[in-house]
C-alpha cells in the first residue's frame, strides 16, 4: 500500500495538530441545559430506551424533583411494581445524589438494583447479573443497621436469587418477581 500523499486528507490530519474539517454527518447536536450539562431530551420507551425524536414517550421523572427518603422509597417502588425500573432508577438515583455520606452507598446500589432489573425486561442477561451483583454487594453491609426501613436483608437475598435464576437460564421471569419491595 503506497503511502498518503501530502496532499491527501488523511495524510494532512495525521501529521496536522489543527483538528480535521468539521463534516456535516447529519447528526443531532447532544441536548444540554441551560448550564451547558448533557442532557438527553429524546423520549423514551417504558424501559427507558431512546426513541427516534418526534415520537411519543414515557413521561420520565423530572430532574429537579425533590423527595424525601420515604417518599423515593414509595414512588420507586409504585414505579417497579408498574413494570418501569428506568424510572424507579431516576428517582433512587435523585435520592442517591442528595443524600448525605452515611447513606449514599445505600442509595448507589438501590439505583443499581432498579438498573438491573431494567437489564432483565430488556433481555439484557449479562448486564442484569453484574448490576444486580454491584447492587446487592452495595447495599448489603446496611442490613444490621437498614436506615428508613429499606428491607435490606430480604432485598440481598431477593437480588442473589433473581441472579441465580438468570444465570439457570430458568426461563422468563414473571413481572410479579421483577417488583421488590424497598420498605419492610
Amino acid at each position: 500500500m503506497d503511502a498518503p500523499a501530502k496532499d491527501d486528507l488523511h495524510y494532512r490530519v495525521m501529521t496536522s495538530r489543527e483538528p480535521p474539517p468539521a463534516k456535516d454527518d447529519g447528526l443531532v447536536p447532544r441536548d444540554r441545559d441551560a448550564t451547558g450539562r448533557a442532557r438527553n431530551a429524546r423520549p423514551r420507551d417504558g424501559l427507558g430506551r431512546p426513541l427516534p425524536r418526534g415520537l411519543p414517550g414515557v413521561p420520565t421523572t423530572p430532574e429537579d424533583i425533590v423527595l424525601s427518603p420515604v417518599e423515593s422509597l414509595r414512588e420507586a417502588e409504585r414505579l417497579l411494581a408498574a413494570g418501569r425500573p428506568f424510572h424507579a432508577h431516576e428517582v433512587l438515583e435523585g435520592a442517591w445524589k442528595a443524600s448525605g455520606d452515611d447513606t449514599r452507598e445505600l442509595w448507589k446500589g438501590l439505583a443499581q438494583l432498579a438498573v438491573g432489573i431494567t437489564h432483565v425486561r430488556r433481555g439484557n442477561e449479562v448486564g442484569a447479573v453484574r448490576l444486580l451483583t454491584r447492587a446487592a454487594d452495595r447495599i448489603e453491609p446496611y442490613a444490621a443497621a437498614a436506615p428508613y426501613g429499606v428491607p435490606v436483608a430480604a432485598l440481598t437475598s431477593w437480588a442473589r436469587a433473581l441472579i441465580a435464576r438468570i444465570e439457570q437460564h430458568d426461563g422468563e421471569l414473571p413481572e410479579d418477581q421483577l417488583a421488590p419491595h424497598l420498605i419492610g
